[in-house]
């Protein structure tokens, strides 16, 4: 293969990336692969799910190019990574973050607008879909997590903007006396994930973290994929709150996405920079940026680690 050749295939690749994203979305919507866990025909498949015969077994043939599912003749069933994250009840089950990125979709398509404004162009979300999606995620990686922060003397811990509280049942299950605080609605769902997964120890504060009180005398405050969501200032003010609620010797964990510090690297992380463009005044910052926002609100032995497919930084009141 020529080198323009494999050029021009490296842009296709790029242009053509909207089509595989827009068929699972589209399936996922469908709850077609709940429907395959069994061996159906095409035909019997657009008749459990309500939708055209022939549109059906196109998408199908398409899926099982993407290598989603496997085909026998006329009838289709799942592939094993279908099986393990796209069936609804399984323990690593990806379909609700799947249902966000669908969402995104809508948020990105305006991003001609967003580059001549600067506004963003987030439409209303699924909030179910949303914190259930951060659950699908952390739930691949959330022991690494805490056994990387270190938990052994951590007896009072707060997870801030905790979401579906995935993390603090990781510390709890510890044996950690954790605080989750977030929102009224988002503190409903993680009651509904807890109470299912059986974890005690686990209390619940409810409010807005910039503007309401966090609690006091904590030996860790964990802040997962939150300060992405906002600007330097609020992050800056947000670690100085963290400050005076922590004990004298306290810790703040921040896991976050890895960027370079030319902010290029990653590539994921640089797109996901564009995800918060067109949805608010965030973007992913780097490990210089972050430590200078430690050491501004008073924070020393501030570390760095890399866990997973993110970024790891610590460091003490």
């Amino acid at each position: 293969m020529s080198r323009i050749s494999k050029q021009a295939g490296q842009l296709r690749k790029m242009w053509s990336g909207f089509q595989s994203a827009r068929a699972l979305f589209t399936a996922n919507n469908y709850r077609v692969f709940d429907h395959l866990a069994k061996q159906k025909t095409s035909d019997q498949l657009a008749k459990d799910i309500g939708a055209d015969k022939r549109a059906t077994e196109i998408l199908l043939d398409a899926l099982t190019g993407l290598g989603l599912l496997k085909k026998q003749g006329r009838k289709y069933r799942n592939a094993a990574m279908a099986s393990r994250f796209l069936v609804s009840g399984e323990r690593y089950y990806q379909g609700n973050i799947i249902r966000h990125a669908d969402f995104m979709w809508n948020s990105w398509s305006g991003l001609d607008n967003v580059l001549k404004t600067g506004d963003p162009h987030r439409r209303s979300r699924d909030h179910n879909a949303f914190i259930l999606g951060m659950h699908d995620l952390a739930v691949l990686k959330a022991r690494q997590v805490i056994r990387s922060i270190g938990v052994r003397n951590v007896k009072k811990a707060l997870d801030l903007g905790g979401g579906p509280g995935t993390y603090s049942m990781e510390m709890a299950s510890k044996g950690v006396h954790t605080v989750l605080f977030d929102t009224p609605e988002t503190i409903k769902i993680a009651g509904d994930v807890i109470n299912k997964a059986k974890v005690k120890g686990i209390e619940f504060l409810r409010g807005d973290f910039f503007h309401d009180d966090l609690g006091k005398d904590y030996d860790l405050i964990l802040i997962s994929q939150i300060l992405h969501s906002y600007s330097v200032k609020d992050n800056i003010s947000l670690l100085k709150k963290c400050s005076r609620a922590l004990n004298s010797n306290g810790r703040v964990a921040i896991q976050d996405f890895l960027i370079s510090e030319d902010r290029t690297r990653p590539v994921q992380s640089a797109l996901f920079s564009i995800n918060m463009l067109v949805n608010n005044e965030g973007r992913c910052y780097s490990p210089g940026e972050i430590r200078g926002w430690f050491l501004k609100a008073g924070f020393k032995g501030v570390r760095k680690a890399s866990i997973e497919d993110g970024l790891l930084m610590t460091a003490r009141k």
